[in-house]
């Protein structure tokens, strides 16, 4: 381990942890959702295993005792959690494991942020954190958090999305002009904050569908003028942007349906790929290998897309075994990539 004084950066901790849990625990709430009904692997979902990921892709760079501080905090909320789901410790633990999270992340985030659609990111991240209060202490649903995750997921996604598929595109004598598409991002920061807002509202249902579908249609949109169809030799950044699809696909069948079915190719098909993706290539980059030539991201991203089709076809069995094998698989990319390969030649 780490010292204490070292400095580490949040995925260090955070991904493995978010990845071990995602195997061994998600698929077994899924199983126990007949004994503990839905609340308790949807919390872990949400407020688990997405927040731990969150918190491993924004928190920076800390000293090893504050990081290994915050994985212990987040532990102990799942702990508390699992044992006793409504009991005051266990709201108390959850809750300050995202007040945490929010002092760490916002204020560097929100001071590094120029412009009004970046500081759409921190002031994003702060919402969902006061989402597990909400839920706690005041008996809000997971709906808002779902909300808001998507309106992170829209954001983070496209950042990521745009300059990796523009600089491959460029490699191959090829320019992309539609990249971050800032009017079509504003758009969607607009009109989820907007969905947030009308998830409160029980009257509001019909608003807060046409806002679901608008910002799956502009996804949609942006997602097919990033010219995925060109790329040669990166399916790392197709499956990367599956997660994208998903997301766009997710919000308009919600938006329509308003049922647990579609929820699921929020949680599962777009939060499962984007977030299977998103840790193994920041993994992989940092131990200088090629995203492009591991089979484990395809597989692990197929493995996903059967457990969110798996999920919404009422196959719960199968779909928690695929999402299982997807996050053993990058269990097993951590440790196959935990250090740079020696120099040969």
């Amino acid at each position: 381990m780490a010292s204490a004084g070292r400095l580490l950066t949040g995925s260090r901790a955070f991904y493995p942890a978010a990845a071990l849990y995602a195997a061994a625990f998600l698929p077994i709430s899924i199983l126990a959702m007949g004994v503990r009904g839905p609340l308790w692997h949807a919390h872990e979902m949400l407020f688990g295993f997405a927040l731990a990921v969150v918190a491993g892709n924004q928190l920076g760079t800390l000293t090893g005792g504050r990081l290994y501080a915050l994985v212990a905090a987040w532990a102990a909320a799942r702990v508390a959690f699992l044992a006793a789901p409504g009991s005051l410790a266990a709201g108390a633990l959850n809750v300050a494991f995202a007040a945490l999270l929010a002092l760490h992340a916002a204020p560097r985030l929100f001071g590094a942020a120029k412009k009004w659609r970046n500081q759409a990111l921190p002031a994003t991240l702060v919402a969902l954190c006061a989402a597990v209060i909400a839920f706690h202490f005041f008996s809000l649903g997971f709906q808002p958090a779902v909300l808001l995750l998507a309106l992170l997921m829209l954001f983070m996604g496209g950042r990521l999305v745009a300059p990796a598929v523009a600089g491959q595109l460029e490699r191959q004598g090829l320019r992309l002009a539609a990249r971050v598409q800032p009017r079509i991002e504003g758009a969607l920061i607009l009109a989820m904050a907007l969905a947030v807002l009308a998830s409160l509202f029980s009257e509001m249902n019909l608003v807060l569908g046409g806002l679901c579908v608008l910002a799956g249609v502009l996804a949609a949109v942006r997602l097919w003028r990033w010219r995925l169809w060109a790329l040669r030799g990166r399916p790392d950044l197709v499956c990367l942007a599956s997660g994208y699809a998903w997301l766009a696909a997710g919000l308009v069948v919600y938006g329509v349906l308003r049922d647990t079915v579609a929820l699921h190719f929020i949680t599962v098909g777009a939060l499962g790929t984007l977030t299977f993706n998103v840790m193994a290539l920041a993994w992989l980059l940092k131990a200088r290998r090629d995203p492009a030539r591991s089979r484990l991201v395809v597989w692990g991203t197929a493995l996903i897309a059967a457990a969110a089709l798996g999920r919404a076809a009422g196959e719960y069995l199968a779909a928690a075994l695929a999402w299982s094998l997807a996050f053993t698989l990058l269990l097993a990319l951590f440790a196959v990539s935990r250090r740079p390969r020696a120099a040969t030649g």
